[in-house]
C-alpha cells in the first residue's frame, strides 16, 4: 500500500540568506545575490560574476578533527541540516532510535581534490595529502560526513545527476518512503561556490558577461540573456510519511504528490524539447493530477539560449493555453547547480505557504520561444495550493516534483 509522502522540516544556506525567514524576505522583495568578484576577474575567468554565499561558522558545533573531514559543500550541508531537523522536530535523541536515512544531491568535489593533489605533487609525498584529503574529495563526501555527525542509520546514497541531482534526491527519498522502505529520509543537494569548481564551465563560455551589472546578469527566458550565473550553497528537506509525522507529532508543510524523470537520449549538453516534456508528462501522471491543478510553475532556466527554449516549449506542450505561472528563482540567485532542485523546492514552498509569486527578476522581453509561457516579471501576491518544480542537467537527465499545500 502506497504511503503519503510530507515534508516536516526545510534548511536553507543560499546567497539569498542563511535561515527561512531571511530568504523568504529576499524572494518577497527580489533582492539578487549575484556580484562582481575581482578574485575571478584577475585568475583569468571570463566571467567574473557569481553568487556571494557566505562561508558557515562550525567551530561552535564540530571540532577541528571533524571539520578536517568536510569540504565546503559539506559544510553548507551540515548547516542546512541542522536548521531542517530543528524545522522538523526531530531531537537527537528521536534519531538515535530511528533509522533515518539520507539522501543527498552532489556531483563535484572540485576545489579539495585539486588541493590535496597539489599538496601531493609539490611534495613528491602522498602523505602530503593530509588525513582528511580523501574524505574530502570523495563525490560522497556530503552523505558521508552527515550521517556520521547526524547518526542517520538508514539508506545512504549521494545523488549524481548534475544539475537534477537535488531534485533528484527528494524524488528518489519520495519513492523510498511512498513504497514503505523508509519512513523518514533526510533529503538535499549541495554546491561548492568556489571558483576552481566553475572554472571548466566559464571555459565553454557558458557565463553571462554583464560584468558592469552584476545584479541584471541572470536574465532566465528574457529575450536579452547571454549566459548563466554560477550560484552555491546547500538545501535541506526532510521528508517522512504521513504517518510518521502524524505519530510523532511533527509540523507538516507539504505532501509531496509525485515524481516525474526522464533521459533525453541526445546531446551531453545541447537539451532537447522531448526530454523534459516527457518528465513533466510523469510528473502529473505519477501525482494523479492534472495540468489544469498546478497553480506555479518553477521553472529550471539558466539563463542560457537553448535550455531556458527548450523548457519554455516543454512547458508550453504540457500546459497549452492553460498558461500557469511561470518563473526562474535563478533570476536571484543565479544557478546553484548540484543544490538547485532542493533548494527551488524550498523557495517554492516559501512563497506558496505565504501566498506570493517571487518575480523572475531581469525578465523584461520574451523571445519567440519564452512567449509561449507565462513569465510572471515582478512579485505578486498569489494564492497557489500545488506547485511543479523543474531540474534537468547534463548528460539530458531530467526531474520533475509536485507538491501541494497541507
Amino acid at each position: 500500500m502506497q504511503q503519503r509522502v510530507v515534508i516536516t522540516g526545510l534548511g536553507i544556506w543560499s546567497c539569498l540568506g542563511t535561515t527561512l525567514d531571511e530568504v523568504r524576505q529576499s524572494l518577497y522583495d527580489g533582492r539578487s545575490g549575484i556580484i562582481f568578484s575581482q578574485a575571478r576577474k584577475d585568475a583569468g575567468f571570463r566571467s567574473p560574476l557569481c553568487a556571494d554565499v557566505p562561508k558557515p561558522d562550525l567551530k561552535p558545533y564540530l571540532s577541528r578533527d571533524t571539520r578536517k573531514l568536510m569540504p565546503e559543500e559539506a559544510q553548507y550541508a551540515y548547516s542546512a541540516t541542522r536548521q531542517a531537523l530543528e524545522h522538523a522536530r526531530l531531537d537527537q535523541d528521536y534519531i538515535d532510535t530511528q533509522k533515518v536515512g539520507i539522501i543527498y544531491g552532489n556531483d563535484s568535489v572540485a576545489e579539495a581534490t585539486m588541493v590535496a593533489l597539489d599538496k601531493f605533487r609539490a611534495a613528491k609525498s602522498t602523505a602530503a595529502c593530509g588525513s582528511g584529503a580523501l574524505f574530502q574529495s570523495m563525490n560522497s563526501t556530503v552523505t558521508m560526513n552527515l550521517a556520521t555527525l547526524f547518526h542517520l542509520k538508514g539508506i545512504n546514497l549521494t545523488a549524481s545527476a548534475a544539475c537534477a541531482s537535488g531534485s533528484q534526491a527528494i524524488g528518489l527519498g519520495y519513492l523510498l518512503v511512498s513504497n514503505g522502505l523508509q519512513e523518514c529520509v533526510v533529503c538535499g543537494g549541495a554546491q561548492e561556490a568556489n571558483m576552481f569548481s566553475v572554472a571548466a564551465f566559464d571555459g565553454l563560455q557558458s557565463f553571462s558577461v554583464r560584468e558592469n551589472e552584476p545584479t541584471r546578469a541572470s536574465r532566465p527566458f528574457d529575450r536579452d540573456r547571454d549566459g548563466l550565473v554560477p550560484g552555491g550553497g546547500a538545501a535541506t528537506v526532510v521528508i517522512e510519511s504521513y504517518d510518521h509525522a502524524v505519530r510523532r507529532g511533527a509540523p507538516i508543510i507539504a505532501e509531496i504528490l509525485g515524481w516525474g524523470f526522464s533521459g533525453n537520449g541526445d546531446h551531453i549538453s545541447t537539451p532537447n524539447v522531448e526530454g523534459p516534456t516527457d518528465s513533466l508528462c510523469l510528473g502529473l501522471r505519477n501525482a494523479g493530477v492534472q495540468p489544469s491543478d498546478i497553480g506555479y510553475v518553477n521553472a529550471h532556466a539558466t539563463s542560457t539560449r537553448i535550455g531556458d527554449a527548450r523548457e519554455a516549449l516543454a512547458i508550453a506542450n504540457v500546459f497549452g493555453d492553460l498558461r500557469p505561472p511561470v518563473t526562474s528563482t535563478k533570476g536571484q540567485t543565479g544557478h546553484e547547480m548540484w543544490m538547485a532542485g532542493a533548494s527551488e523546492v524550498i523557495y517554492s514552498l516559501l512563497m506558496m505557504k505565504n501566498d506570493f509569486i517571487a518575480g523572475s527578476l531581469n525578465f523584461e522581453n520574451p523571445d519567440d520561444d519564452t512567449a509561449r509561457v507565462n513569465v510572471v516579471p515582478e512579485t505578486r501576491q498569489a494564492h497557489f495550493d500545488t506547485f511543479l518544480s523543474n531540474s534537468f542537467g547534463f548528460g539530458g537527465t531530467n526531474s520533475t516534483l509536485i507538491i501541494r499545500n497541507i
